[in-house]
C-alpha cells in the first residue's frame, strides 16, 4: 500500500497570502520617496535618542520595582482574613483601574496645583522641586502597574494547593515563612508570564511619559522631528529601539520560564517543603504477591 501524504492546501495558501502581504508592506515602506533612509540611520546612534533609551530602560525598571512589590503586597492583603485589608486593597484595585494611565501620570505631573508645599517637621519644600517630570512618570506608571501586578500575583497564590500551607503549618512554619518560602516560590510558575508580559508593556506604556516632557525616547525623537521636519524618519528611529527593548524583554522571558518551568513543575525533583526540611521522602517498595 503506497501513503500519500496529505496536502493542506488551506495552509499553503494562508501562508502565501501572509509571505505576500508582508513583502507588500515592506516594498511600499522601503521604496517610499518620503521616508529618509540616511536619517533614520544617522539617529539610530544619536547622543539625544541613546539617553531616551536609557530613561526609558530607567522608567521601566523602576516602575516595575514598584509594581511588583506593591502589588505582591496588595496580593497578600487581598487574602488576608483581615476584612479591612482586603477592602483597602480590593479599593485600591477597583480605583487605580477606573483611571486611564495617561490621566494618572498627568495627575502627578501636577500634584502641586493640590498640594504646593511638601512639609516635614520644620522642613517645607516645594512640591514642584519634589515630583519633577521624571518622579511623575514613576508614580504614574508604577502605582497603576501594582493594581494589575496585584491581580497577577493573587491569581499566582490562589493556583497553590491548600494542602502545601497546612502541611507547612503542621510542621511548624509561621505565616510569613509559609507565604515566603513556600507558596510564593511556587506560585512563581504561574507569575512569570503574565509578569513578563507587563515589562513589554510598560517599555511601550513608558511612550506617554513624553506628554510631560520626561526625557524619555519618544520625547526625544519629538524633540528632533519639531527641529528637522522628520518626523516618520524619527518615529522610525524610535520604532527601532522600541523593538530591540522588546525583542530582549522577550528573550529573557523564555529563559525565565524555563528556568521555573522546571525548578519549581509537580513531580519534578523535591518538593519545597522535603527542601526546607532536609528530608527526602520515602519510597517503599511494593509488596510482591
Amino acid at each position: 500500500m503506497q501513503v500519500v501524504k496529505l496536502r493542506h492546501w488551506g495552509r499553503l495558501a494562508g501562508a502565501i497570502v501572509a509571505v505576500a502581504v508582508v513583502a507588500a508592506l515592506l516594498y511600499v515602506l522601503v521604496t517610499s520617496p518620503n521616508v529618509d533612509w540616511g536619517t533614520v540611520g544617522s539617529y539610530l546612534g544619536d547622543p539625544a535618542i541613546l539617553s531616551g533609551v536609557l530613561v526609558t530602560l530607567e522608567l521601566t525598571v523602576l516602575a516595575m520595582v514598584i509594581g511588583i512589590l506593591l502589588g505582591t503586597l496588595l496580593a497578600v492583603m487581598r487574602l488576608s482574613k483581615n476584612p479591612v485589608l482586603r477592602t483597602v486593597s480590593a479599593g485600591y484595585v477597583w480605583f487605580i483601574r477606573s483611571i486611564p494611565q495617561l490621566v494618572q501620570i498627568l495627575f502627578w505631573y501636577n500634584i502641586a496645583l493640590f498640594i504646593p508645599v511638601i512639609a516635614i517637621g520644620g522642613m517645607r519644600v516645594s512640591t514642584n522641586h519634589v515630583v519633577t517630570p521624571i518622579v511623575a512618570a514613576t508614580l504614574g506608571l508604577g502605582l497603576n502597574e501594582a493594581a494589575y501586578m496585584s491581580e497577577i500575583v493573587r491569581a499566582g497564590i490562589l493556583s497553590i494547593d491548600r494542602g502545601q500551607t497546612e502541611a507547612a503549618s503542621a510542621l511548624g512554619y509561621r505565616p510569613g515563612q509559609i507565604m515566603g518560602r513556600i507558596v510564593l516560590p511556587q506560585a512563581m510558575r504561574v507569575i512569570i508570564p503574565p509578569t513578563s508580559n507587563e515589562v513589554i508593556g510598560m517599555l511601550k506604556a513608558t511612550s506617554l511619559v513624553s506628554v510631560i516632557g520626561a526625557a524619555d525616547l519618544l520625547t526625544h525623537a519629538q524633540s528632533i522631528s519639531s527641529a528637522n521636519f522628520k518626523v516618520i524618519e524619527l518615529l522610525l528611529v524610535a520604532s527601532f529601539w522600541y523593538i530591540v527593548a522588546t525583542t530582549v524583554a522577550s528573550i529573557g522571558q523564555h529563559y525565565l520560564e524555563k528556568r521555573y518551568r522546571w525548578s519549581v513543575a509537580p513531580g519534578g525533583g523535591r518538593s519545597f517543603l522535603s527542601r526546607l526540611t532536609g528530608r527526602r521522602p520515602v519510597v517503599r517498595p511494593e509488596k510482591t504477591a
